[in-house]
């Protein structure tokens, strides 16, 4: 039997594990967890995805997938936004 093809996760989330888990579980990937505990510093949740997914792939040497997100509240103008 071939190896399960493997990706890491770079979010130290639990709920965020347990969500790709449930997702891709099914087309039997091994996830590994990887708390990357990079300075989010991007001007956009997207920036700051890859910085993680950056600091995975430059760890482990395996596909990456970073996640970043934040709490946006329409009648605050979207604060408090990516700095969340």
């Amino acid at each position: 039997m071939p190896d399960r093809p493997r990706l890491v996760i770079a979010s130290g989330n639990a709920g965020k594990l347990r969500e790709y888990r449930d997702l891709l579980s099914a087309a039997g990937v091994e996830l590994i967890a990887f708390d990357s505990e990079v300075d989010e510093v991007g001007e956009s949740y997207a920036d700051n995805a890859r910085l993680k997914a950056e600091a995975a792939l430059a760890k482990s040497g395996l596909p990456s997938l970073g996640d970043d997100s934040g709490l946006e509240v329409e009648a605050l103008g979207g604060f408090p936004g990516i700095r969340s």
